[in-house]
């Protein structure tokens, strides 16, 4: 039996996100479904894949971490050209390896990170339109550096949770949080041990207040501190949400 560790980069546009969900019902089918639909095809095996962590619908992947169980000896770059050509062009395996019996693409992580896209020019793009979350609005990327700093580290992040379908530790470690622009793109890089959901979303979103003087210098560390998500900004959208890469 062997245990393999695939990276898989897709665009989550036409997804209901990564996992499997009960009757469609006409729905968008998730990114595990049709990666497993493949992979029982190819190995005419029943299997079960581990991700690194669970991406909501329209979230993207440069480089997703799942893992799966196989009795198949198949060579590796078999079964990753095999892979490619069954699976949609929006999913995509980029690599895969044995990785020891015990290794769990969830629990084996150390931290993650995200980025956040967003296009801030006066209009739209046609064809960037389903990666990035447009903003029409000036925004003070200074501003928002200085408010984002009090993020990093170890804190009680409710103010930035979604309602969830069960209760989770609030507390989270933020390892780094980058904010860098170029031309009319800017991306938020984070860099967490974990993440709630909605999270990064919500984040980039009071980013984009603090960006746009929506809410006065200093209001991050009391939004922060309240622990309360009224006081933050927006959840915005998926588009502009991309898992980069998972660490262990």
């Amino acid at each position: 039996m062997r245990n393999l560790k695939l990276e898989i980069e897709y665009d989550g546009t036409h997804y209901c996100g990564w996992q499997i969900q009960g009757k469609l019902n006409g729905k968008k089918k998730s990114i595990q479904a049709v990666l497993e639909d493949a992979l029982r095809k190819i190995l005419n095996e029943k299997i079960q894949t581990i991700v690194s962590g669970r991406t909501d619908a329209g979230v993207h992947a440069l480089a997703q971490v799942a893992n799966f169980k196989t009795k198949s000896k198949i060579p590796l770059s078999k079964l990753r050209f095999a892979l490619n050509d069954r699976l949609p062009k929006d999913i995509s395996i980029s690599s895969v390896k044995v990785v020891p019996g015990d290794f769990h693409s969830r629990f084996d992580a150390k931290s993650k990170i995200y980025r956040y896209t967003i296009l801030n020019r006066k209009h739209p793009s046609a064809l960037l339109n389903s990666r990035v979350y447009f903003c029409r609005y000036p925004l003070d990327l200074n501003l928002m550096r200085q408010e984002a700093r009090v993020l990093k580290g170890r804190h009680n992040f409710k103010s930035f949770q979604a309602r969830d379908y069960r209760e989770r530790n609030p507390v989270k470690t933020i390892k780094g949080l980058k904010i860098r622009r170029n031309k009319d793109i800017i991306q938020i890089d984070i860099e967490a041990d974990g993440f709630l959901y909605n999270m990064v979303r919500n984040i980039a979103g009071t980013l984009v207040a603090v960006g746009r003087g929506k809410f006065p210098k200093g209001s991050m560390k009391r939004i922060l501190e309240g622990r309360d998500r009224k006081y933050a900004g927006q959840t915005i959208s998926p588009a502009g949400l991309c898992l980069v890469k998972a660490k262990y």
